[in-house]
């Protein structure tokens, strides 16, 4: 199973760390496990998030266009696109 690390801006570190289970579960139903948040040591607005996953394509697909409910969470989380995706080979 791939590992796939995604990065991107956030408007408020804290306020997307609070999402961290809602996050987990969204990835989780992409097929996602392992789970795991990532911030920048510079003290920067960029995050990352690192999870082993059955479908790269499916995931960076979901990203690029994502569904209403998830754009929601994505929002309410502070998300600010755009994504960088990279998978471990």
């Amino acid at each position: 199973m791939p590992r796939i690390v995604i990065t991107h801006g956030v408007v408020d570190v804290d306020n997307w760390l609070k999402g961290k289970a809602e996050r987990a579960g969204a990835i989780a139903g992409m097929g996602g496990t392992n789970v795991v948040d990532h911030v920048a040591h510079d003290g920067s607005n960029m995050v990352a998030v690192s999870a082993d996953v059955d479908d790269v394509a499916n995931v960076t697909a979901t990203l690029a266009s994502p569904p209403a409910e998830m754009a929601a969470v994505m929002e309410a989380h502070g998300v600010v696109p755009p994504f960088t995706a990279f998978v471990e080979r």
